[in-house]
């Protein structure tokens, strides 16, 4: 069974800096495959944070997280990363790691067949 599992959660302040790390089991890539990080805060909607396929391209983040964020992912270890700078307090949130190999959108959460448990970032001001 695909499993997803997050780490690298934790409180910071503002202007701070964490590293989330989303580790692959049993999953098969193929070329399409899109690993993606989102995040939910308390009584919002899940949001799309930002995305990397398989195949390369540029990788794509949401507006709000542009300049600060970085996903990356490294193929050997089957594992995803979100580099998150310049942490503000409305970065607060449960993060889940995702992925589809289904054709469409990355902000489409329907799409995505795997989910992690996620990781809570809780940043002071």
């Amino acid at each position: 069974q695909v499993q997803l599992v997050e780490s690298g959660g934790g409180s910071v302040q503002a202007g701070g800096s964490l590293r989330l790390s989303c580790a692959a089991s049993k999953y098969t890539y193929s070329t399409n495959d899109c690993m993606a990080w989102y995040r939910q805060a308390p009584g919002k909607e899940r949001e799309g944070v930002a995305a990397i396929y398989t195949g390369g391209g540029t990788p794509f983040y949401a507006d709000s997280v542009k300049g600060r964020f970085t996903i990356s992912r490294d193929n050997a270890k089957n594992t995803v990363y979100l580099q998150m700078n310049s942490l503000k307090a409305e970065d607060t949130a449960m993060y889940y790691c995702a992925a589809k190999s289904a054709a469409g959108s990355w902000l489409r959460t329907e799409l995505f067949g795997y989910w992690g448990q996620g990781t809570q970032v809780t940043v002071s001001s």
